[in-house]
């Protein structure tokens, strides 16, 4: 086998500065006294030196400047060395700029290894007047170094033991991964939240100058008193990164390091941020729907946004958010989009995600509906156009576009970004559950139109009968139903020649019938008899249904005998809704796998975010039983009983069948009826 020539990972060696007097080497022998050095290691930076060199310290001051940093940079690639094989945290004290004493006064000694093997800056920030110009000039020229090359830079003061400890540990256990592991973790706790298990919807907003118009980290940094501090970090060459928003929060528990003067400040920023009133709407409609969720995930301060919603009324919203070392992470765009596909593809949800500017693009690009909030001129993202523009045109991302107000201009043109309103059309769809379910399956009725189906002797034009009977009770008990489709009344004359008043199905002539061929005909013809006004359309396939058979209709009933898995009523579902999204869909059948209804089962999975389906079964049945040949239903409805079982003619690739087989596995079962 052939070595592998992957490279080892990358050890966490935090470097621990601060000009001479701040206590470097006292602090460090506290350290080892309070974590655990076997998984910590110490190394003095001189001592590292003096090891390596014959005749120690003294021959390196000797030593001409080039061959001091080609032992500086022997000194950091030996601890580094050592940090991988111990697979511990390397934890250096070191010098920066040496100083007015030493051969070489006022130079940096921090050499291009440094900046290679270090992950972390812990600088010592120590008052005093008379060397202010020396740390003042350390911190400024550390803090650059760190942002070129993707170190994370600390201050505190040497007395803060505590919150040092607090800071190593966090930086030993703390990478990219956790970072989204963590996130995961209280997304779950979201999702999850008192057992919920009938969750089918989720609607996920950003927060600053999504949620409200304003953008709660200018705030909170205008409420500390300190200007550009995020816009200085995110310009830099860390740029939005990772390693970006870390710092972003070490600055922050460095500007205000009390949580109660923290607790504050956010209280103060909420105050001046105004919710927009339409989504403080859909969240408190949300509310009361327990098979939709509400989410936020902000990059930005998770604290501000929770009192936002508060003051809004809207406390049980959670945001998902950092802030503080405490959160335990941080949001970024990645982890913004990796949220997304978590929910989408991990837990099966349905997901609406609502954001304005390039840091979510990417969430905006996996959800199922993306809608870019756009704000008016003044405030919002100016490099949002040309990148919103090129994630339709290469990543083929499909969004609408919602105005606040209603009167700015809009992104792009409605074209590119179609508009969409916040109304009752909305709600309609985001809030009604994916199936509604009607059954007849306790109702003596359902004995006596059962019983024929299931006699094994009956076959051929008899058991259609049968299921012709089924069909025309089924669509005159339900489907006449007001939650189903409904009555109108019509004038018509009486016997005695009279006006009277007579009733038809609501829109019958408006209606269209679809057969699930063949097993499906017979039923569909006893719905026929009971709406004679109705299209009947035979439908082999999908591609069967055109545009043309939709168009001015409003209403699909779709027929099948009996629905085991639900893969064929749902392909046609799927093919109606890329015609006619907006159509009334009711799917009827004489016999339903009880499996199939059931919360969070592959068929409702697949209906999601859709609208609504309504199902009308005579009978709901955990019966499992595989029908071939004489016990399958086609075969016995035409007498054909004797012939093989046609082939499915193999898999397709539309997206309804990627969809179905990336939802997983489920039983196929046939009920003999």
């Amino acid at each position: 086998m052939a070595p592998s020539t992957s490279a080892p990972p990358k050890p966490k060696i935090i470097g621990l500065y601060g000009i001479p007097g701040t206590g470097k080497s006292y602090l460090a022998d506290q350290l080892r006294k309070r974590l655990d050095t076997a998984q910590f290691t110490f190394f003095e930076g001189s001592e590292v030196i003096s090891a390596l060199i014959p005749g120690g310290l003294a021959a390196f001051k000797s030593a001409p400047d080039h061959a001091k940093a080609a032992w500086r940079h022997q000194a950091i690639t030996s601890i580094r060395q050592e940090c991988v094989a111990s697979e511990t945290v390397g934890i250096v004290n070191g010098h920066f700029i040496l100083g007015v004493d030493a051969d070489n006064a006022g130079s940096s000694v921090f050499t291009s290894a440094d900046a290679e093997t270090f992950t972390h800056v812990i600088y010592l920030d120590l008052s005093s007047d008379q060397l202010r110009e020396w740390q003042d000039d350390e911190k400024r020229e550390l803090r650059d170094l760190c942002r070129k090359h993707d170190i994370l830079f600390a201050l505190i003061q040497p007395a803060e033991v505590d919150r040092i400890v607090e800071l190593l540990v966090d930086f030993r256990d703390h990478d990219d991964t956790h970072n989204l592991t963590q996130a995961k973790k209280v997304l779950d706790g979201v999702v999850f939240a008192d057992g919920k298990d009938s969750l089918e919807t989720v609607l996920e907003f950003d927060a600053d100058k999504t949620l409200a118009a304003e953008d709660a980290g200018t705030l909170l940094w205008d409420q500390i008193g300190r200007e550009h501090t995020l816009k200085d970090l995110f310009s830099s060459p860390l740029g939005y990164s990772y390693t970006a928003f870390r710092q972003a929060t070490l600055l922050c528990e460095g500007a205000v390091a009390d949580n109660v003067q923290y607790e504050a400040v956010c209280e103060a920023v909420a105050a001046r941020i105004e919710m927009r009133r339409e989504f403080a709407n859909l969240m408190r409609k949300a509310k009361e729907h327990e098979h939709v969720g509400v989410v936020v995930v902000t990059c930005g301060y998770r604290l501000v946004w929770e009192k936002v919603l508060a003051r809004a009324g809207l406390s049980w919203v959670k945001v998902i958010g950092g802030g503080r070392l405490a959160d335990s992470f941080v949001v970024t765009g990645g982890v913004k989009s990796d949220l997304v596909a978590y929910m989408h593809d991990k837990l099966h949800l349905y997901v609406w995600v609502f954001g304005d500017g390039p840091l979510d693009l990417d969430m905006l690009g996996k959800a199922d509906q993306a809608v870019v909030v756009v704000g008016d001129e003044g405030s919002r993202s100016k490099s949002m156009e040309t990148q919103l523009a090129g994630a339709i045109r290469e990543t083929g991302l499909r969004a609408r576009q919602v105005l606040f107000p209603s009167t700015t201009l809009p992104r792009l043109d409605f074209n590119q970004l179609p508009l969409l309103q916040l109304d009752g059309s909305l709600e309609n769809r985001l809030f009604n559950r994916s199936l509604q379910i009607f059954h007849a399956t306790d109702k003596p009725a359902t004995k006596l139109l059962m019983t024929p189906t299931r006699d094994s002797a009956l076959a051929g034009p008899a058991l259609r009968d049968a299921h012709r009977r089924i069909g025309w009770y089924l669509a005159t008990e339900y489907l006449t139903l007001p939650d189903v489709i409904g009555l109108e009344a019509y004038t018509m004359t009486s016997v005695q020649s009279k006006p009277i008043e007579g009733h038809q199905l609501l829109g019958g002539a408006k209606t269209t019938i679809i057969p699930l061929m063949r097993g499906g005909e017979p039923l569909a013809f006893g719905v026929s008899d009971a709406f004679p006004l109705a299209m009947f359309l035979h439908a082999k396939e999908v591609s069967d249904v055109k545009a043309s058979h939709l168009a001015g209709q409003t209403t699909v009933v779709l027929v099948d005998s009996v629905i085991n898995s639900g893969k064929s009523v749902g392909e046609f579902v799927y093919r109606i809704r890329e015609l006619q999204p907006a159509i009334h869909i009711v799917v009827v059948a004489s016999v339903v796998q009880k499996a199939v209804v059931e919360d969070r089962s592959r068929f409702r999975l697949v209906l999601r975010g859709g609208g609504q389906v309504t199902l009308v079964a005579l009978r709901l049945s955990a019966n499992k039983f595989t029908g071939s040949g004489t016990t399958d239903t086609g075969n016995r409805l035409f007498n054909t009983t004797h012939l093989p079982n046609a082939s499915s003619g193999g898999e397709t690739d539309s997206a309804f069948a990627r969809e179905w087989r990336r939802l997983g596995s489920a039983p196929c079962l046939e009920e003999e009826v």
